[in-house]
């Protein structure tokens, strides 16, 4: 699973995702692509399992590009533990994912499959998502 090899600090504060994403969210190396319409913590297990099941359909045939990465860490305290005593050990990693972020790209594959593909992984992820295509020109 993902996570990031070093970090300054082991536990973060949990931040915003009100507005949309200004960077990463069009499409940048393939010619599909999966992305975000709601805000949401995506974690490094939920990442994973969505690009296993676009590689088992496209049965290793295209090419897919993991557009987040989780870099923020979550704490979690013990259960029926009490109220205080400091913040929770770091539990997981989370991408922060705004509505607009381009989160998979893919190409190599038709349309069709690649939007079955898309739409297998969108299924592992808590937050709905659409499918973008690249406009051909001329």
């Amino acid at each position: 699973m993902l996570a990031p090899k070093k970090v300054k600090w082991r536990r973060q504060q949990r931040g915003h995702r009100r507005n949309a994403a200004t960077r990463g969210n069009t499409l940048a190396f393939g010619e599909f692509g999966m992305q975000a319409l709601q805000p949401g913590w995506i974690d490094s297990r939920q990442i994973e399992a969505a690009r296993v099941a676009m590689t088992r359909f496209i049965k290793r045939g295209g090419k897919i590009w993991i557009r987040i990465f989780p870099h923020k860490p979550y704490t979690k305290h013990p259960a029926e533990s009490r109220m205080g005593k400091g913040k929770g050990s770091p539990e997981g990693w989370v991408a922060v994912v705004r509505p607009g972020t381009m989160m998979f790209e893919m190409s190599g594959v038709k349309t069709d499959i690649a939007r079955e593909a898309m739409r297998l992984a969108a299924q592992k992820l808590p937050l709905s998502t659409r499918f973008v295509e690249l406009e051909k020109t001329g």
